[in-house]
Protein backbone atom coordinates (compact mmCIF):
# COMPACT_ATOMS: atom_id res chain seq x y z
CA UNK A 1 0.00 0.00 0.00
CA UNK A 2 1.26 3.40 -1.47
CA UNK A 3 -1.04 5.88 -0.87
CA UNK A 4 -2.25 8.31 1.85
CA UNK A 5 -6.10 9.32 1.59
CA UNK A 6 -6.97 12.17 3.12
CA UNK A 7 -10.61 13.00 3.93
CA UNK A 8 -11.50 16.92 3.78
CA UNK A 9 -14.35 19.20 3.55
CA UNK A 10 -15.43 19.09 -0.33
CA UNK A 11 -14.37 22.09 -2.09
CA UNK A 12 -10.76 22.37 -0.30
CA UNK A 13 -9.47 19.43 -1.88
CA UNK A 14 -6.21 21.43 -3.95
CA UNK A 15 -5.78 22.92 0.04
CA UNK A 16 -5.27 19.59 1.27
CA UNK A 17 -3.10 18.41 -1.86
CA UNK A 18 -1.17 21.35 -1.62
CA UNK A 19 -0.60 21.07 2.41
CA UNK A 20 0.34 17.21 2.05
CA UNK A 21 2.40 17.93 -0.68
CA UNK A 22 4.73 20.39 1.54
CA UNK A 23 4.34 18.19 4.75
CA UNK A 24 5.78 14.85 2.06
CA UNK A 25 8.61 16.87 0.80
CA UNK A 26 9.70 18.28 4.24
CA UNK A 27 10.39 14.58 5.25
CA UNK A 28 11.94 13.63 1.96
CA UNK A 29 9.08 11.88 0.88
CA UNK A 30 7.72 12.36 -2.53
CA UNK A 31 5.24 11.63 -4.69
CA UNK A 32 2.12 13.06 -6.45
CA UNK A 33 -1.31 14.18 -5.15
CA UNK A 34 -5.29 13.43 -7.14
CA UNK A 35 -7.55 15.40 -6.81
CA UNK A 36 -10.67 15.59 -8.24
CA UNK A 37 -12.98 18.76 -7.40
CA UNK A 38 -15.85 18.57 -4.52
CA UNK A 39 -14.91 15.05 -3.80
CA UNK A 40 -13.98 15.62 -0.20
CA UNK A 41 -10.87 13.94 -0.23
CA UNK A 42 -6.85 13.50 -1.87
CA UNK A 43 -4.85 10.83 -2.83
CA UNK A 44 -1.24 11.36 -2.02
CA UNK A 45 0.49 8.52 -4.13
CA UNK A 46 4.01 7.86 -2.88
CA UNK A 47 7.02 6.42 -5.62
CA UNK A 48 8.32 3.82 -3.38
CA UNK A 49 6.10 1.60 -1.86
CA UNK A 50 7.26 1.64 1.92
CA UNK A 51 6.55 5.41 2.10
CA UNK A 52 3.42 6.14 2.51
CA UNK A 53 3.26 4.12 6.03
CA UNK A 54 6.47 6.06 6.95
CA UNK A 55 4.40 9.32 6.04
CA UNK A 56 1.92 8.50 8.30
CA UNK A 57 3.90 7.91 11.22
CA UNK A 58 6.28 10.78 10.82
CA UNK A 59 3.83 12.93 10.54
CA UNK A 60 1.49 14.46 13.17
CA UNK A 61 -2.40 14.23 12.40
CA UNK A 62 -2.75 17.63 14.72
CA UNK A 63 0.01 19.34 11.94
CA UNK A 64 -2.62 19.33 9.43
CA UNK A 65 -5.34 22.10 8.84
CA UNK A 66 -7.26 20.64 5.57
CA UNK A 67 -7.58 16.99 6.70
CA UNK A 68 -10.19 15.38 8.77
CA UNK A 69 -8.58 11.99 8.42
CA UNK A 70 -4.89 10.33 7.28
CA UNK A 71 -4.79 6.80 6.63
CA UNK A 72 -2.59 4.13 4.14
CA UNK A 73 -4.61 2.79 1.37
CA UNK A 74 -4.12 0.39 -1.55
CA UNK A 75 -5.57 0.62 -5.14
CA UNK A 76 -8.71 1.60 -5.49
CA UNK A 77 -11.43 -1.80 -5.59
CA UNK A 78 -13.97 -1.37 -8.25
CA UNK A 79 -16.81 -3.70 -8.92
CA UNK A 80 -17.03 -5.15 -6.17
CA UNK A 81 -19.29 -8.31 -6.37
CA UNK A 82 -23.14 -7.52 -5.13
CA UNK A 83 -23.39 -11.07 -3.97
CA UNK A 84 -20.22 -10.81 -1.88
CA UNK A 85 -18.32 -7.49 -1.38
CA UNK A 86 -16.90 -8.80 2.07
CA UNK A 87 -13.95 -11.88 0.46
CA UNK A 88 -12.55 -8.91 -1.62
CA UNK A 89 -12.25 -6.70 1.03
CA UNK A 90 -11.04 -9.33 3.34
CA UNK A 91 -8.58 -10.46 1.16
CA UNK A 92 -7.11 -6.94 0.37
CA UNK A 93 -6.65 -6.54 4.07
CA UNK A 94 -5.07 -10.05 4.90
CA UNK A 95 -1.30 -9.73 5.67
CA UNK A 96 -1.60 -6.11 5.62
CA UNK A 97 -3.15 -5.60 9.12
CA UNK A 98 -3.31 -8.09 11.99
CA UNK A 99 -5.26 -7.44 15.54
CA UNK A 100 -6.77 -4.12 14.64
CA UNK A 101 -8.92 -2.59 17.07
CA UNK A 102 -11.89 -1.06 15.12
CA UNK A 103 -13.88 -1.08 11.69
CA UNK A 104 -14.95 1.98 10.05
CA UNK A 105 -17.16 1.77 6.77
CA UNK A 106 -17.22 5.61 5.51
CA UNK A 107 -18.15 8.05 2.21
CA UNK A 108 -16.91 11.41 1.45
CA UNK A 109 -18.73 14.06 3.19
CA UNK A 110 -20.49 14.72 0.06
CA UNK A 111 -24.43 14.55 -1.13
CA UNK A 112 -24.00 12.14 -3.48
CA UNK A 113 -22.03 9.84 -1.01
CA UNK A 114 -24.44 10.16 2.04
CA UNK A 115 -26.50 7.74 0.09
CA UNK A 116 -24.71 5.25 0.78
CA UNK A 117 -23.87 5.50 4.16
CA UNK A 118 -27.34 3.26 4.80
CA UNK A 119 -25.75 0.33 2.79
CA UNK A 120 -22.65 1.08 4.65
CA UNK A 121 -24.28 0.77 8.32
CA UNK A 122 -25.56 -2.19 6.69
CA UNK A 123 -22.37 -3.99 5.50
CA UNK A 124 -20.38 -3.15 8.88
CA UNK A 125 -21.77 -5.83 11.05
CA UNK A 126 -21.04 -9.12 8.46
CA UNK A 127 -18.05 -7.52 7.55
CA UNK A 128 -16.99 -6.83 11.43
CA UNK A 129 -17.07 -10.81 11.92
CA UNK A 130 -15.07 -11.60 8.98
CA UNK A 131 -12.44 -9.61 9.30
CA UNK A 132 -11.68 -10.51 13.29
CA UNK A 133 -12.61 -14.35 11.74
CA UNK A 134 -9.84 -13.60 10.27
CA UNK A 135 -7.84 -12.25 12.86
CA UNK A 136 -7.42 -8.77 10.80
CA UNK A 137 -9.40 -7.08 13.66
CA UNK A 138 -9.59 -8.54 16.93
CA UNK A 139 -12.20 -9.68 19.27
CA UNK A 140 -12.92 -6.75 20.76
CA UNK A 141 -13.03 -2.93 20.29
CA UNK A 142 -9.85 -1.49 21.31
CA UNK A 143 -8.16 2.58 20.88
CA UNK A 144 -4.91 1.31 21.17
CA UNK A 145 -5.06 -0.49 17.82
CA UNK A 146 -5.34 0.59 14.07
CA UNK A 147 -8.50 1.12 12.75
CA UNK A 148 -9.37 -0.42 10.32
CA UNK A 149 -11.01 1.65 7.49
CA UNK A 150 -13.26 0.69 4.29
CA UNK A 151 -14.27 4.13 2.33
CA UNK A 152 -16.69 3.97 -0.05
CA UNK A 153 -17.07 6.82 -3.03
CA UNK A 154 -19.49 4.79 -5.39
CA UNK A 155 -21.77 1.52 -5.20
CA UNK A 156 -19.36 -1.31 -5.31
CA UNK A 157 -16.34 0.97 -5.36
CA UNK A 158 -13.77 1.82 -2.23
CA UNK A 159 -10.38 2.22 -0.97
CA UNK A 160 -9.20 -0.23 1.78
CA UNK A 161 -6.61 0.73 4.43
CA UNK A 162 -5.96 1.57 8.13
CA UNK A 163 -5.09 4.59 10.46
CA UNK A 164 -2.71 4.85 13.23
CA UNK A 165 -4.37 4.71 16.54
CA UNK A 166 -1.85 7.60 18.28
CA UNK A 167 -2.00 9.74 15.09
CA UNK A 168 -5.46 9.66 13.84
CA UNK A 169 -8.65 11.98 14.22
CA UNK A 170 -11.26 9.55 16.95
CA UNK A 171 -14.13 10.51 14.94
CA UNK A 172 -16.03 8.28 12.17
CA UNK A 173 -15.47 10.20 8.82
CA UNK A 174 -13.42 12.59 10.90
CA UNK A 175 -16.53 14.31 12.20
CA UNK A 176 -17.68 14.96 15.65
CA UNK A 177 -20.91 14.57 15.95
CA UNK A 178 -22.74 17.46 17.95
CA UNK A 179 -25.98 18.29 18.39
CA UNK A 180 -27.31 21.80 18.18
CA UNK A 181 -28.71 23.23 21.78
CA UNK A 182 -31.64 24.72 21.14
CA UNK A 183 -30.86 27.67 23.66
CA UNK A 184 -28.34 28.59 21.99
CA UNK A 185 -28.18 31.65 20.42
CA UNK A 186 -26.91 30.79 16.88
CA UNK A 187 -25.28 27.59 15.22
CA UNK A 188 -21.92 29.23 15.03
CA UNK A 189 -22.08 27.83 19.07
CA UNK A 190 -20.80 24.44 17.23
CA UNK A 191 -17.47 25.86 15.92
CA UNK A 192 -16.35 26.17 19.52
CA UNK A 193 -18.02 23.28 20.61
CA UNK A 194 -15.94 21.08 18.18
CA UNK A 195 -12.80 23.57 18.65
CA UNK A 196 -13.05 21.80 22.12
CA UNK A 197 -13.16 18.71 21.18
CA UNK A 198 -10.53 18.88 18.64
CA UNK A 199 -7.92 21.21 20.45
CA UNK A 200 -8.32 20.46 23.92
CA UNK A 201 -7.67 17.12 25.23
CA UNK A 202 -10.84 15.35 27.15
CA UNK A 203 -8.69 14.57 30.30
CA UNK A 204 -7.62 18.34 30.38
CA UNK A 205 -11.03 19.88 30.31
CA UNK A 206 -11.68 19.84 34.18
CA UNK A 207 -8.07 21.84 33.96
CA UNK A 208 -8.18 23.95 31.02
CA UNK A 209 -11.78 24.85 30.81
CA UNK A 210 -12.77 25.03 34.46
CA UNK A 211 -15.62 26.82 36.23
CA UNK A 212 -15.20 30.06 37.52
CA UNK A 213 -12.55 31.07 35.06
CA UNK A 214 -12.35 34.62 33.41
CA UNK A 215 -12.93 35.23 29.32
CA UNK A 216 -13.06 37.54 26.68
CA UNK A 217 -15.58 36.54 22.95
CA UNK A 218 -14.38 39.56 20.65
CA UNK A 219 -17.73 39.73 18.05
CA UNK A 220 -19.84 37.96 20.57
CA UNK A 221 -23.05 39.32 18.94
CA UNK A 222 -25.68 37.46 19.60
CA UNK A 223 -23.63 35.21 21.50
CA UNK A 224 -23.25 31.80 20.15
CA UNK A 225 -19.59 31.34 21.21
CA UNK A 226 -20.35 33.44 24.67
CA UNK A 227 -23.00 30.41 25.30
CA UNK A 228 -20.15 27.81 25.25
CA UNK A 229 -18.50 29.66 27.45
CA UNK A 230 -21.47 30.47 30.15
CA UNK A 231 -22.21 26.97 29.82
CA UNK A 232 -19.03 25.78 31.40
CA UNK A 233 -19.81 28.45 34.31
CA UNK A 234 -17.09 30.79 33.07
CA UNK A 235 -17.25 34.53 33.81
CA UNK A 236 -17.13 36.60 29.94
CA UNK A 237 -16.56 39.90 28.34
CA UNK A 238 -19.04 39.71 25.92
CA UNK A 239 -17.56 42.27 23.57
CA UNK A 240 -19.31 43.80 20.21
CA UNK A 241 -21.62 46.67 19.66
CA UNK A 242 -24.85 44.41 18.44
CA UNK A 243 -26.84 43.21 20.77
CA UNK A 244 -26.47 39.87 22.87
CA UNK A 245 -28.74 37.47 23.68
CA UNK A 246 -30.94 38.17 26.44
CA UNK A 247 -30.74 34.08 27.74
CA UNK A 248 -26.63 34.72 28.64
CA UNK A 249 -27.41 38.27 29.92
CA UNK A 250 -29.97 36.78 31.81
CA UNK A 251 -27.29 34.57 33.61
CA UNK A 252 -25.48 36.61 35.48
CA UNK A 253 -22.14 35.33 34.10
CA UNK A 254 -21.84 37.84 31.36
CA UNK A 255 -20.68 41.21 31.01
CA UNK A 256 -21.95 43.11 27.57
CA UNK A 257 -18.90 45.40 26.45
CA UNK A 258 -20.22 47.61 23.57
CA UNK A 259 -16.77 48.63 22.12
CA UNK A 260 -14.77 47.75 19.29
CA UNK A 261 -13.27 44.19 19.16
CA UNK A 262 -10.26 45.91 17.73
CA UNK A 263 -9.50 48.62 20.62
CA UNK A 264 -10.90 46.62 23.35
CA UNK A 265 -8.61 46.08 26.35
CA UNK A 266 -9.32 43.17 29.12
CA UNK A 267 -9.98 44.86 32.59
CA UNK A 268 -8.61 41.82 34.40
CA UNK A 269 -5.22 40.28 34.46
CA UNK A 270 -6.47 36.77 35.10
CA UNK A 271 -8.14 36.13 31.34
CA UNK A 272 -8.26 32.68 30.56
CA UNK A 273 -9.57 32.15 27.67
CA UNK A 274 -9.59 34.67 24.57
CA UNK A 275 -12.15 33.67 21.76
CA UNK A 276 -12.71 35.53 18.46
CA UNK A 277 -15.34 34.75 15.54
CA UNK A 278 -15.41 38.78 13.79
CA UNK A 279 -15.82 38.86 9.76
CA UNK A 280 -12.30 40.77 9.06
CA UNK A 281 -9.12 39.90 7.17
CA UNK A 282 -7.45 37.35 8.15
CA UNK A 283 -4.08 39.68 8.39
CA UNK A 284 -6.10 41.85 10.84
CA UNK A 285 -7.27 39.11 13.05
CA UNK A 286 -3.89 37.03 13.26
CA UNK A 287 -1.95 40.92 14.90
CA UNK A 288 -4.94 41.43 16.79
CA UNK A 289 -4.43 37.51 18.68
CA UNK A 290 -1.07 37.69 18.18
CA UNK A 291 -0.79 41.36 20.65
CA UNK A 292 -3.15 39.57 23.39
CA UNK A 293 -1.11 36.72 23.48
CA UNK A 294 2.83 38.30 23.60
CA UNK A 295 1.22 40.93 26.01
CA UNK A 296 0.19 38.15 28.16
CA UNK A 297 -3.47 39.26 28.14
CA UNK A 298 -5.03 35.95 28.15
CA UNK A 299 -3.74 32.11 28.37
CA UNK A 300 -5.19 30.51 25.38
CA UNK A 301 -6.92 32.04 22.32
CA UNK A 302 -9.15 30.24 19.77
CA UNK A 303 -10.47 32.23 16.61
CA UNK A 304 -11.39 31.98 13.29
CA UNK A 305 -9.54 33.07 9.82
CA UNK A 306 -11.79 33.61 7.28
CA UNK A 307 -10.29 32.52 3.98
CA UNK A 308 -9.28 34.16 0.77
CA UNK A 309 -10.85 32.51 -2.59
CA UNK A 310 -7.22 32.09 -3.80
CA UNK A 311 -3.93 30.64 -2.16
CA UNK A 312 -6.05 29.97 1.08
CA UNK A 313 -3.09 27.41 2.83
CA UNK A 314 -0.43 29.87 1.59
CA UNK A 315 -2.84 32.22 3.67
CA UNK A 316 -3.30 30.90 6.44
CA UNK A 317 0.39 29.29 6.67
CA UNK A 318 1.72 32.58 6.75
CA UNK A 319 -0.56 34.08 9.17
CA UNK A 320 0.13 31.35 11.39
CA UNK A 321 4.08 31.99 11.01
CA UNK A 322 3.37 35.41 11.83
CA UNK A 323 1.99 34.48 15.05
CA UNK A 324 4.66 31.78 15.36
CA UNK A 325 7.42 34.46 14.91
CA UNK A 326 6.31 37.13 17.22
CA UNK A 327 5.93 34.90 20.06
CA UNK A 328 9.39 33.22 19.87
CA UNK A 329 10.54 36.73 19.41
CA UNK A 330 9.73 37.38 23.05
CA UNK A 331 10.74 34.17 24.31
CA UNK A 332 7.31 33.00 24.44
CA UNK A 333 6.69 29.06 24.08
CA UNK A 334 3.51 28.54 22.54
CA UNK A 335 1.50 25.52 21.28
CA UNK A 336 -0.45 26.66 17.92
CA UNK A 337 -2.96 24.22 16.12
CA UNK A 338 -5.07 25.16 13.12
CA UNK A 339 -7.85 23.26 11.65
CA UNK A 340 -11.01 23.35 9.26
CA UNK A 341 -13.46 22.27 11.19
CA UNK A 342 -16.56 20.30 10.04
CA UNK A 343 -18.45 23.86 11.14
CA UNK A 344 -16.45 26.27 9.70
CA UNK A 345 -17.09 27.30 6.16
CA UNK A 346 -14.70 29.47 3.96
CA UNK A 347 -12.46 29.63 6.94
CA UNK A 348 -10.18 28.02 9.35
CA UNK A 349 -10.14 27.64 13.24
CA UNK A 350 -7.13 28.38 15.32
CA UNK A 351 -5.85 27.79 18.87
CA UNK A 352 -2.79 29.31 20.21
CA UNK A 353 -1.98 28.22 24.18
CA UNK A 354 0.92 29.80 25.83
CA UNK A 355 3.31 27.56 27.35
CA UNK A 356 5.91 29.74 29.51
CA UNK A 357 7.86 33.00 28.31
CA UNK A 358 11.13 34.24 28.94
CA UNK A 359 11.06 36.64 31.53
CA UNK A 360 14.84 38.21 32.79
CA UNK A 361 16.48 34.93 31.68
CA UNK A 362 14.57 32.49 34.14
CA UNK A 363 11.44 30.83 32.96
CA UNK A 364 7.68 32.46 33.47
CA UNK A 365 4.80 29.94 33.90
CA UNK A 366 1.95 31.18 32.49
Amino acid sequence: MNKVLLYCRPGFEKECAAEISAKAAEREIYGFPRVKDDSGYVLYECYQQEDAEKLIQTLPFAELIFARQMLVVGELMRDLPPEDRITPIVGMLTGVVEKGGELRVEVPDTNEAKELTKFCRKLTVPLRASLRESKILLNYETPKRPVVHVFFIAPGTCYVGYSLPENNSPFYMGIPRLKFPSDAPSRSTLKLEEAFHVFVPADEWDERLASGMYAVDLGACPGGWTYQLVKRSMWVFAVDNGPMAPSLMDTGQVTHCREDGFKFRPPRTNISWLVCDMVEKPVRVASLMTEWLVNGWCREAIFNLKLPMKRRYEEVTQNLAMIDDALKAQGINAQIQARQLYHDREEVTVHVRRLWAAVGGRRDER
